[in-house]
């Protein structure tokens, strides 16, 4: 599933989030509630939930193309913050509702530890043809 992908450099790296699992039928992936993630009155941060989300939905679809042929971009994304956290870990579960020939759709449920609703997210992804754009 690495191949060819860099999370040194990352935002993924930068914000501790970790790929827990990846299927056909879902990815999972965790991230701390730190510095790194929080807003200056100290919760999380609504974009570091909506970058835990793409990322979540980007990795289940790039699992699910031909990675010979295929990329995979954001397309659209949107959120509904829940629940405020403060301090832990949240974990994203990312199902595909739709996967398409040009398209996937993803529904994003972030959790904390206790499984309480923290952001419910849908994200659309490209799917791009290799020989047509460059990454």
């Amino acid at each position: 599933m690495s191949k060819g992908l860099n999370f040194e450099n990352s935002l993924v790296n930068h914000l501790g989030i970790e790929i827990v699992e990846v299927n056909e039928e879902r990815t999972v992936a965790t991230m701390p509630v730190d510095e790194r993630t929080c807003q200056p009155f100290g919760i999380l941060h609504g974009g570091a939930s909506v970058a835990l989300a793409e990322t979540v939905a980007s990795f289940g679809a790039f699992n699910l193309i031909d990675q010979e042929k295929e990329g995979c971009v954001g397309l659209e994304i949107n959120a509904n913050h829940i629940r405020a956290k403060r301090g832990g870990v949240v974990t994203a579960i990312g199902t595909p509702l739709h996967r398409g020939k040009k398209t996937h759709v993803w529904e994003i449920k972030i959790v904390d530890e206790q499984d309480k609703l923290i952001c419910i997210s849908r994200c659309t992804m490209a799917i791009v043809e290799l020989d047509k754009v460059s990454f």
